[in-house]
């Protein structure tokens, strides 16, 4: 069973230090299709402090599980991207009051299946922590005052889905769309309000997938438009797919999904 580090201590490692969230070795992963992260968390037992009793050694086992949970699933979200060039962990490094508010809300995450108990006592759990909600809300970008959100105008469709399979896409909390010259069409800066909470896209393995799983986010008459490339997290879309996209109401209101293989 590995050694435990301290969670002070695993929290103040540099966010460069951190491997990417779905890379090999990673105490943890993010699905990006359920918007969880998922990590594991083992306790070593400390039969000395126990008096040899192993069921009470379980009892403080299993705290230190938790605890590497929490340090793994913070480990984990660092290494995720919020868009192109920004993990969250540039942000919590540089922003104290949102890495307290980030850790709080990690620390509300929920132990899935049963605990796996070892003979000495030991303990090992899994855990997953949502980003949508109060996370995603969190950590998504302010909006930028001088970048309006787009005029309403007669809806084409119900939703947005970007096809953009084959191509490199890096998933993140707030991608963005642009047009073929780079201008944003869509981003975090056009979400209303109550529409953060749910993050700037979903992500899908296939577009009649995302039509059955997705329908209450894209509804019943969602675009569907072919990305032409991928810049990290962004995606760039033709001059006809832009077209289609001015003043869409449904961009305000998150009602996007990218499909990726």
């Amino acid at each position: 069973m590995r050694a435990l580090v301290p969670l002070w201590l695993a929290l103040a490692l540099p966010a460069a230090a951190h491997a990417q969230a779905d890379s090999p070795g990673s105490p943890g992963s993010v699905d990006w299709q359920r918007k969880v992260v998922k990590c594991t968390g083992l306790g070593a037992p400390n039969l000395k402090e126990a008096g040899g009793n192993v069921a009470v050694a379980r009892i403080g086992a299993e705290r230190a599980a938790k605890m590497d949970a929490l340090r793994n699933c913070m480990e984990t979200l660092r290494g995720a991207s919020i868009r192109t060039g920004e993990t969250v962990g540039s942000e919590l490094a540089s922003d104290a009051g949102l890495k307290s508010r980030v850790e709080g809300l990690v620390r509300g995450f929920r132990v899935v299946g049963a605990p796996r108990y070892f003979s000495d006592g030991g303990v090992e759990l899994d855990v997953e922590v949502p980003i949508d909600g109060a996370l995603s809300e969190a950590l998504l970008p302010k909006a930028d005052a001088a970048q309006a959100a787009p005029v309403p105008a007669a809806d084409k469709g119900t939703g947005l889905l970007v096809d953009a399979r084959g191509l490199k896409v890096t998933p993140a909390l707030a991608p963005r769309i642009l047009d073929p010259a780079g201008r944003e069409l869509y981003g975090p800066a056009v979400l209303a309000p109550e529409a953060r909470r749910q993050g700037g896209a979903a992500y899908a393995r296939s577009v009649d997938g995302a039509k059955k799983e997705l329908a209450a986010r894209l509804g019943e008459r969602p675009l569907v438009i072919k990305a032409a490339r991928a810049q990290g997290a962004d995606l760039v879309i033709d001059a006809a797919g832009a077209k289609e996209l001015e003043g869409q109401k449904f961009l305000t209101e998150g009602r996007v999904v990218i499909v990726t293989d």
